[in-house]
């Protein structure tokens, strides 16, 4: 149980490494020229850090994390931390798809939003890494 429990701890660091360098990305790119050699730049960073780094890495952290509840068992189930990072990491999964999303419209340079919107949602993981972290160390529930 303890190398589950460390591989899903690495994977989850990877995971919000990249979840906190993409938005930053975005905040450059928003402001870079379409079509300049910066904008390309930028392009080929998020993609490789998106594809290569953070969704492997989430990947992992949700096959870790369901293994790691496979290995607890059912009992884990009635406790309420549990539910609190499962709807927690749910939302994170979601910020992730958004980020997805938001580098397809880099790469078509079909972005609308300011780099302002990416320095706002660059605050998002943290606050939900914040929950995760009370819900699973403190276990408030």
């Amino acid at each position: 149980m303890e190398w589950v429990k460390a591989a899903h701890v690495i994977s989850v660091i990877a995971w919000m490494a990249g979840l906190f360098y993409l938005p930053r990305l975005y905040v450059y790119h928003a402001d870079a020229e379409v079509g300049s050699v910066q904008s390309e730049t930028f392009k080929i960073m998020e993609r490789r850090l998106l594809r290569a780094i953070t969704t492997p890495a989430m990947i992992a952290s949700w096959i870790f994390g369901l293994w790691l509840i496979h290995l607890y068992g059912s009992a884990i189930f009635s406790m309420g931390w549990i539910w609190l990072k499962l709807a927690l990491v749910l939302v994170l999964s979601g910020y992730h798809g958004l980020l997805a999303r938001h580098r397809k419209a880099f790469a078509t340079d079909s972005n609308t939003r300011p780099a302002r919107y990416f320095r706002l949602i660059n605050e998002v993981p943290t606050v939900l890494m914040i929950g995760i972290v009370i819900a699973v160390i403190v276990k408030p529930f």
